[in-house]
């Protein structure tokens, strides 16, 4: 409680002047949510985020770790007083939704902890999983499309697929992961179809994040 006391009182913080001190009290605090980059142009206007296609990603500041939507967003003003770079902000904020929310796959419905596939062990995916693709989200599932860029998730997702990727977020909360080399592209098109289907219909749920098909190159290590 007291904690979540001392978090509260950084809101105050957030809103006036701050110094690089002030960034080192609530750096660990820090988190990264995935949006639509159409969807919320206007709250994006002044918000700390990177850009990946249509998806932004996005530096908020976690106020109660008993619920997600208790949070405010870090600014550009806030960089400058921080005097730091939007880049190592956002790995700092990256490597905290890691840790408060690793990384697991799911596969032919059984579930796989993140930190099992992410360690060098004793862990393969079967041929079906990759051609059918396995899901990726977080242990908290709730906007756990955000995975797709914790550090050394791709990386190690392609290691174990034994090709480059192709990625479709099928909502915010995950993404499917097929194998470039196994996958048939065009029932993934087809199923990406079905989706853009319902925007151009005008059914956009409140957990959609991207309109299109991602590739994860393993030579270039690239997101595209």
């Amino acid at each position: 409680v007291q904690d979540e006391i001392e978090k509260l009182k950084t809101v105050g913080m957030l809103e006036g002047e701050m110094t690089p001190d002030s960034y080192q009290k609530i750096r660990k605090y820090l988190f990264v949510k995935p949006l639509n980059k159409k969807a919320h142009s206007l709250e994006l206007e002044d918000a700390v985020h990177k850009d990946v296609g249509d998806i932004a990603c996005v530096v908020y500041m976690m106020l109660s770790n008993t619920n997600a939507y208790f949070c405010v967003k870090i600014k550009n003003q806030h960089l400058k007083q921080w005097k730091m770079t939007k880049e190592a902000v956002m790995e700092e904020a990256l490597k905290n939704t890691c840790q408060m929310t690793p990384p697991f796959i799911y596969t032919n419905g059984k579930n796989k902890s993140g930190g099992s596939f992410m360690d060098n062990g004793a862990f393969c995916l079967s041929k079906s999983d990759k051609v059918m693709g396995v899901q990726l989200c977080t242990n908290a599932k709730e906007n756990g499309a955000v995975s797709v860029f914790f550090p050394g998730v791709l990386q190690r997702l392609a290691q174990l697929m034994g090709s480059d990727l192709y990625i479709l977020f099928t909502s915010g909360n995950e993404s499917t992961i097929y194998s470039a080399n196994e996958s048939n592209l065009e029932d993934i098109k087809d199923e990406l179809h079905i989706m853009e289907t319902d925007y151009d219909n005008g059914i956009w749920y409140e957990d959609s994040l991207s309109e299109e098909l991602y590739y994860y190159s393993r030579i270039e290590d690239k997101l595209s």
